[in-house]
C-alpha cells in the first residue's frame, strides 16, 4: 500500500509572514479611516482598538492553541468545549466571514493596479478572476510555497513605506505636530464605520491556527510570531497614518486615492508608483494567506460528518484539502461584485459573532479543565478574563449600532451579516434532521 509523503512545515519566519498577511498584509485599507474619525481621533482610535479588539483575542487564541495545536484550530476548540452544535455554528459563521473578507481583496489589487493602467477598471471582474484561480492553484502546491510567497511578497509591501518613511523624515522640515487625541464631535454613524475601519484591519489571529500541525513547534512557533507580527502591524499603521497626517493631504483625496496619493506629495509619481505597487502585493498576499486558513476548517468539518465527505479529501502528490480549497475558489468568483463598504460592516460582524464562541470556550474550559496542559496561559482568573473579554465585546456591538444608525447601505448589510449568522441555525436543523446522532456528540472529544 503507497505511503503519503511527508507533510511538510513551515518555521517561525515564514508563519510570521504569513501572520501579517492574514491579518493585516499592510495599511491599505485604512485611507479612510480619517474621513470617518478626522485629525483628533483617527490616531486614538488607532491605538485603543487594537488594545481592545485584538489583545483580548490574541491572549485567548495563544492559550487555546497552546492546549490544542490541531488542523481546524478554531473549530476543534469550540467543539471540544461547547458541543457538536456550536461547533458547527463556529465552522460556518467563519467559512461565511471568510468568503466575504476573500471576495474584498481581488478588488483592491484591481484598484491599486489601475493605478499604473487606468483601463484596468474596465476589466475588474476578470482580473478579480485571475487572482482568485491563481492564490487556488498556490494553494493546492502546499503551505511552504505559501509561506515562501508571503515571504516575498511582504518584502515587497514594507520597502516601499520604509523609503516612504525616511524620504518624509530627510526632508521634513519642522516639528511632527500630533493632533490632540479626542472623539469629540464624531457623529455616531462615523465612529462606528471607523471602528469597522480598524476593526477590519486587524482581525484573523484565530485564522492563523487551522493549519497548526503543518508548523514546527507549534506552540513556540506561534508565541513568537504572533506578537511579532502584532508590533509590525501596529507600528506600520501608526507611522502610515501619522506622515499622512504632516503632509496635509485632504481627507477625501486620501479616501478616494489612497497611500499613493501620499507618496506623490511627498516624493513624486515614482514613489506613489512603489506604493501602489505594495498595494497590489498586500492584496495577493493576503488573499493567499486567509485561502489557506478557511480551506482547512470545512476539510475537518466533513472529517466529523458535518459537510459532505468529499471537501476532506486531499491531493493524492500534495496532501493539500484541494477540493475544500477549489469551492472556495467558487464561491468567492460570485462574491467579488458586493461594493467594499458593504463586505467590510458583514465581514467584522460575522467574524465578531465567531470569535464571541471562543472567548466563551476559554471560560469553559477554565472551569471544565483547570488542570489541562496549557504551555501559554493568560496569567488571570476566571473573573478578569470575563473583565478582558468586555473590551472586544463592546467595540463590537458599539461598531455595529453605528453601522445600523448609518447610511441605508450599511443598515442592510448589517442586516444580511445577521441573516447570514442566523442560517447557521438553519443548517444544523437540516444536519440534525438528517444524522441525528450529532445531536449529542462532540462536547471534551476533538
Amino acid at each position: 500500500m503507497p505511503t503519503s509523503p511527508p507533510l511538510k512545515k513551515i518555521r517561525i519566519v515564514q508563519l510570521t509572514a504569513v501572520i501579517f498577511f492574514t491579518v493585516s498584509g499592510g495599511p491599505y485599507g485604512l485611507e479612510p479611516l480619517i474621513s470617518y474619525a478626522g485629525e483628533h481621533g483617527a490616531l486614538l482610535l488607532l491605538l485603543i482598538t487594537p488594545l481592545m479588539w485584538d489583545v483580548p483575542a490574541i491572549f485567548t487564541v495563544l492559550e487555546l492553541n497552546s492546549m490544542m495545536p490541531v488542523t481546524g484550530g478554531y473549530y476543534k476548540w469550540v467543539k471540544y468545549a461547547l458541543g457538536n452544535r456550536w461547533g458547527f455554528f463556529e465552522g460556518w459563521w467563519t467559512w461565511l466571514y471568510t468568503f466575504v473578507d476573500l471576495a474584498i481583496y481581488p478588488g483592491l489589487f484591481v484598484l491599486y493596479a489601475s493605478y499604473f493602467f487606468p483601463v484596468l477598471a474596465a476589466y475588474r471582474i476578470p482580473i478579480c478572476l485571475c487572482v482568485v484561480w491563481a492564490s487556488a492553484g498556490l494553494n493546492i502546491l502546499g503551505i511552504v510555497p505559501v509561506g515562501k510567497t508571503a515571504l516575498f511578497l511582504g518584502a515587497i509591501v514594507f520597502t516601499p513605506f520604509i523609503i516612504l518613511f525616511t524620504l518624509f523624515f530627510i526632508h521634513h522640515t519642522g516639528g511632527i505636530s500630533i493632533p490632540s487625541p479626542s472623539l469629540k464631535g464624531i457623529p455616531f454613524p462615523s465612529l462606528g464605520m471607523a471602528l469597522y475601519t480598524v476593526m477590519w484591519n486587524c482581525l484573523g489571529w484565530d485564522n492563523v491556527t487551522t493549519y497548526a500541525e503543518e508548523v514546527e513547534k507549534p506552540v513556540k512557533s506561534y508565541l513568537v510570531s504572533v506578537f511579532s507580527a502584532f508590533v509590525l502591524v501596529i507600528v506600520l499603521y501608526f507611522l502610515v497614518m501619522l506622515v499622512a497626517q504632516q503632509t496635509g493631504i485632504g481627507n477625501g483625496v486620501l479616501a478616494d486615492k489612497g497611500f499613493p496619493a501620499v507618496a506623490e506629495i511627498i516624493s513624486g509619481k515614482w514613489l506613489g508608483g512603489l506604493i501602489a505597487f505594495g498595494g497590489m502585493a498586500s492584496s495577493l498576499g493576503i488573499y493567499a494567506a486567509v485561502l489557506l486558513s478557511v480551506s482547512r476548517v470545512p476539510k475537518v468539518m466533513a472529517d466529523d460528518d458535518l459537510l459532505p465527505g468529499r471537501l476532506n479529501k486531499l491531493h493524492p502528490k500534495f496532501q493539500t484539502p484541494y477540493i475544500s480549497i477549489i469551492v472556495c475558489s467558487l464561491i468567492v468568483s460570485l462574491m467579488i461584485l458586493w461594493p467594499f463598504a458593504d463586505l467590510l460592516i458583514i465581514d467584522v460582524t460575522v467574524y465578531g459573532a465567531g470569535l464571541s464562541l471562543e472567548y466563551i470556550s476559554l471560560i469553559k474550559l477554565r472551569m471544565a479543565a483547570p488542570d489541562t496542559n496549557r504551555p501559554f496561559k493568560i496569567p488571570l482568573g476566571i473573573p478578569g478574563l470575563c473583565l478582558m473579554i468586555l473590551l472586544p465585546v463592546t467595540v463590537y456591538f458599539v461598531a455595529l449600532a453605528g453601522a445600523f444608525s448609518s447610511q441605508e447601505h450599511a443598515v442592510w448589510a448589517a442586516v444580511f451579516a445577521i441573516t447570514a449568522l442566523a442560517s447557521a441555525e438553519l443548517v444544523w436543523r437540516i444536519i440534525v434532521w438528517k444524522k441525528p446522532h450529532h445531536k449529542k456528540g462532540g462536547l471534551y472529544s476533538v
